[in-house]
């Protein structure tokens, strides 16, 4: 038996990295898709999706319904209105990128649900080797495999095979990551705009490039720091700040409302809070969401408050003090940090907001460092239950307020 396993793992070794990380990710697959059939005989007429749905309405629903109305319709010239005369739920809270993307594929493949499928599923993957090239080098081949299992099988891992712009935006995401700690700036003109107008987020990377400036400016003598470098971040800083606010900018020309697509986002807000919501307020949304959720849980809306700011202190010492993570490296505990505080700062927390954290998804090699077989094996197993959990829950029984992916 011994040997059997010391043949295999050294025929597993011999592999092509890509051919690994393919095995591993079609294998991921495979389980999510089968958890998906399995919720699928779960739902029921009560369920958002009905009795017996496909695997294609799991594709096609949800978020990947504004991305579909983008592709064919494109964007509204006027605001939509609710009878309270407040901006309503519309199209301008979707980037672009994906849903003509997933247009162009699902020309070739006969229908955009095809091409959306094929989009996030083939983004995944290579997702998963540009996520494994960016923990290789700071924690070993290993643990940076074993990174890219918990990541492929992940609670969210749903999101690799349904209309949602997730993959498309991690993978130029973990390739920007990459280009930053290895200090190969010149691709990052191209790479910052693509996930601009992918997803939400890139006014966390413009805080990371100056964060990371600041730590090379203070490390100039112990590492050469080059005035094109510094020439470099602040531009590029520069670019990732302007490509943030370009899609504010963009909604207000075409609709002539400045506030256009903050007023959006915002109508999605007003769904949650009594009274709704007069303006963008930041840190604001993280408020009102302990208020809000201590409340329906029975307990007194100031222990909310309470409960954010011991989450915010502990994410903080986890970022400073966990050794797991300082084997990252500072830049990626940069870059943690920085996405953590945009989180703060722009977003009301409920169901959606674990979807929101797969850009963390480089802390899966502080899990993945401890060398020990049941450790590994009993993380696995926790994501693979936690993702059974996940679509059972968001799709197979969404129908509450609180489901949605």
């Amino acid at each position: 038996m011994a040997h059997v396993t010391l043949t295999l793992a050294r025929r597993w070794a011999q592999l092509a990295l890509p051919l690994r990380i393919a095995l591993i990710y079609l294998a991921a697959r495979a389980v999510t898709t089968a958890l998906m059939i399995g919720a699928a005989a779960q739902s029921t007429s009560l369920s958002r999706f009905g009795a017996d749905p496909g695997l294609i309405d799991f594709v096609l629903g949800w978020d990947a319904q504004w991305y579909w109305l983008v592709a064919e319709d494109g964007y509204p010239s006027e605001l939509p209105r609710t009878e309270s005369g407040d901006v309503a739920e519309n199209a301008w809270a979707f980037m672009p990128v994906f849903a003509y993307a997933a247009k162009f594929v699902g020309m070739l493949l006969g229908s955009w649900g095809a091409g959306a499928f094929v989009l996030s599923f083939v983004a995944g993957y290579f997702a998963c080797l540009a996520l494994h090239r960016l923990l290789r080098d700071r924690i070993g081949r290993s643990a940076a495999t074993w990174s890219v299992v918990f990541f492929a099988f992940g609670p969210l891992a749903a999101m690799f095979q349904v209309g949602y712009a997730e993959t498309l935006f991690l993978l130029p995401l973990f390739l920007a990551l990459d280009l930053v700690i290895r200090h190969r700036y010149a691709w990052l003109y191209a790479v910052i705009p693509l996930m601009a107008f992918t997803r939400p987020g890139v006014l966390a990377f413009a805080l990371f490039l100056g964060l990371h400036g600041v730590l090379r400016w203070s490390r100039r003598r112990q590492a050469a720091l080059p005035v094109r470098d510094v020439v470099h971040i602040v531009a590029l800083g520069a670019l990732a700040t302007a490509c943030g606010f370009a899609w504010q900018a963009i909604a207000g020309a075409v609709t002539g409302d400045p506030g256009a697509y903050l007023a959006t986002e915002l109508a999605w807000r007003r769904n949650w809070i009594a009274g709704g919501v007069e303006g963008f307020v930041p840190f604001e949304g993280w408020i009102q969401a302990a208020q809000f959720w201590f409340v329906q849980w029975g307990l007194p809306a100031a222990a909310g408050l309470v409960a954010v700011f011991v989450l915010v202190v502990g994410v903080g010492c986890v970022l400073l003090f966990a050794p797991g993570v300082r084997r990252l490296g500072p830049d990626l505990r940069l870059w943690s940090a920085s996405y953590v505080l945009y989180l703060l700062a722009v977003f009301f927390p409920q169901s959606s907001t674990f979807r929101l954290l797969l850009p963390l998804s480089p802390l899966w090699g502080a899990v993945a460092v401890p060398r020990s077989r049941v450790w590994r094996g009993g993380v696995l197993i926790a994501c693979v239950a936690a993702q059974w959990v996940w679509i059972l829950h968001m799709y197979a029984l969404g129908n509450m307020f609180w489901q949605v992916p």
